[in-house]
């Protein structure tokens, strides 16, 4: 219950990030949603991907509808930035908030019935105008707070828990996003993990629209023999395309060699942790076959066996909204108020 409060003891063994932190000062409350609830693996993944991101936690802005999804952000990133909009309505208010202030990072965690329903067109436009944000919604195809209705992502031919099919067909999040232009467009399970972590750090770090698409079971009202969105069918049906995982810049990291600098070796710190011991070769020494590879490229490894090191990145980022409007590059709290001379001049130019 939220009026238990977590303890503040913790372990001083505990590991931390390049920051300092550890995953309990990337949590929240504790949460209300029912246990099992496959919502509350993904806030779990969310508290996973910040911590391992280093992100600061002051840095992040929360922003949710109304739902069993949209309580979860009180259960992640306590010290952060946070607001509750009313139903359907979350998408404009990241909107708003990123124009004012394109320094924080924003999270917009929402639901199947917030975002394919009353707040379907809120979803379209924050999308096709590429706003930047990591928009998560966390799909149980039912509404789970009035007892399991099905919502507009639910299946053709699903059941209900009372054994009702759904004739109606449904809506792909997915799909629409890759229409509207998002950058960034996923879909994962919250019973998966392991390619969960991967994706929403990935997403944060993506500049632009960026839209995963969560199926998470409801283990109340959609968790049953017939339904497409329980943990079984899901699990029988979850097929991986890809074994993935995001890997962040850092920056370079050199080492100032002597002249006729021979098979001595010279260790460089790596970022996150340990030594790489680089033993070069000179030319006269360096095995057959490999004159034709760049001296940066070549390490000795245990055995005689070398490492070629390849660069590898991704393709260009989309304009974010806010380079497309030419908005102001600070924030308006940043800068001085025009005062009210300048408030007069431009009343009566309205008149």
């Amino acid at each position: 219950m939220t009026y238990i409060a977590k303890p503040k003891f913790q372990h001083p063994g505990l590991p931390k990030n390049d920051l300092g932190y550890t995953h309990r000062d990337y949590e929240g409350k504790v949460s209300t949603l029912c246990a099992g609830c496959g919502h509350d693996s993904i806030t779990a993944s969310i508290i996973e991907a910040c911590y391992e991101l280093s992100i600061e936690p002051h840095r992040v802005a929360k922003i949710s509808g109304i739902g069993c999804s949209s309580k979860t952000p009180d259960y992640f990133l306590g010290n952060s930035h946070g607001f509750n909009s009313v139903h359907g309505r979350m998408p404009s208010v990241l909107t708003g908030a990123n124009l004012a202030n394109r320094d924080l990072i924003y999270l917009g965690v929402s639901g199947d019935g917030d975002s394919a329903s009353i707040g379907f067109g809120q979803f379209a436009h924050s999308i096709r105008r590429g706003v930047n944000m990591t928009y998560i919604v966390e799909n149980n195809g039912v509404y789970g707070l009035t007892k399991g209705q099905f919502s507009a992502t639910a299946d053709r031919g699903s059941k209900s828990k009372k054994g009702v099919m759904n004739t109606d067909n449904a809506i792909d999040l997915v799909a629409i996003a890759l229409q509207l232009g998002a950058t960034f467009v996923a879909r994962s399970f919250s019973g998966d993990k392991t390619q969960l972590v991967p994706l929403i750090a990935a997403a944060i770090k993506h500049k632009g629209a960026s839209f995963i698409d969560i199926i998470s079971p409801c283990i109340a009202f959609n968790n049953h023999a017939g339904s497409t969105k329980s943990f079984d069918y899901v699990r029988e049906h979850n097929d991986a395309v890809n074994r993935l995982d995001v890997i962040t810049s850092r920056d370079p990291i050199t080492v100032d060699y002597a002249a006729g600098f021979g098979t001595g070796g010279r260790a460089a710190r790596r970022h996150a942790a340990g030594v790489a011991q680089d033993r070069r070769r000179l030319r006269s020494q360096r095995p057959a076959g490999g004159d034709d590879l760049p001296a940066e490229a070549r390490r000795q490894g245990p055995g005689g066996d070398r490492v070629v090191v390849r660069r590898s990145g991704f393709g260009r980022y989309a304009r974010p909204s806010r380079h497309r409007r030419s908005t102001a590059q600070h924030p308006r709290r940043r800068r001085p108020l025009p005062g009210t001379s300048a408030l007069e001049k431009i009343n009566a130019s309205l008149r």
